[in-house]
């Protein structure tokens, strides 16, 4: 029979190990790993509209994510997780860039209308949301802090397009009808998806 000096010390390297493992399966569960450079080359292949962005790495942060949702918008998303995990995370910056320039994101919140380099913006949730109509797209920039929304609002500039920070925004242009065309998803093989107007 082990003596329990012989039990404590045979079980503190088991339980060390067994803590370590329990730690790294789990320790990680809100961050997500900086993307390469993949995503990002798809979003310039396959998107026909300006997808904005702010670099691959803004206010100390990298792109955590990149979405294309079926509708055709695209999210890029800025740090680790604040909320939730892998499926479902909120980060501390995400810019949404929608086709759908008949759509204004937030509109049913309590806001306010202001201009953003020279642009008509929805000011929403304080500040921490902001919904920009430029060109043929809306540019919704969301935060955790109005300040790092404005920030982003000022210095963010098309991936796929030529645009400088702090410039002028394009002027919107009237609704392209992006909303009535069918998806990709939706059409028979070999066909393509017409350009919608102003894009």
């Amino acid at each position: 029979m082990p003596t329990g000096a012989e039990v404590r010390r045979l079980a503190s390297p088991t339980l060390a190990l067994v803590c370590a493992a329990g730690l790294a399966s789990c320790g990680d569960t809100l961050q997500d790993r900086p993307i390469g450079p993949a995503p990002l080359e798809s979003v310039i292949v396959k998107s026909r509209f300006p997808v904005y962005w702010l670099g691959s790495r803004f206010a100390g942060m990298r792109i955590t994510g990149v979405v294309i949702d079926p509708g055709g918008a695209v999210t890029l998303r800025y740090g680790d997780c604040l909320v939730g995990g892998q499926y479902t995370c909120v980060t501390p910056l995400a810019l949404v860039t929608s086709p759908d320039n008949s759509f204004l994101p937030g509109a049913t919140l309590a806001g306010r209308t202001l201009r953003v380099r020279g642009a008509q913006t929805l000011s929403a949730l304080g500040g921490g949301e902001l919904a920009i109509r430029t060109g043929s797209v809306i540019v919704s920039v969301r935060a955790e802090r109005p300040a790092l929304a404005r920030r982003a609002a000022l210095l963010m500039t098309p991936v796929n397009k030529v645009g400088l920070p702090l410039q002028t925004l394009p002027t919107a242009v009237p609704d392209t009808g992006f909303d009535r065309l069918p998806l990709p998803s939706q059409l028979p093989p070999g066909q393509t998806i017409p350009q919608p107007r102003g894009a």
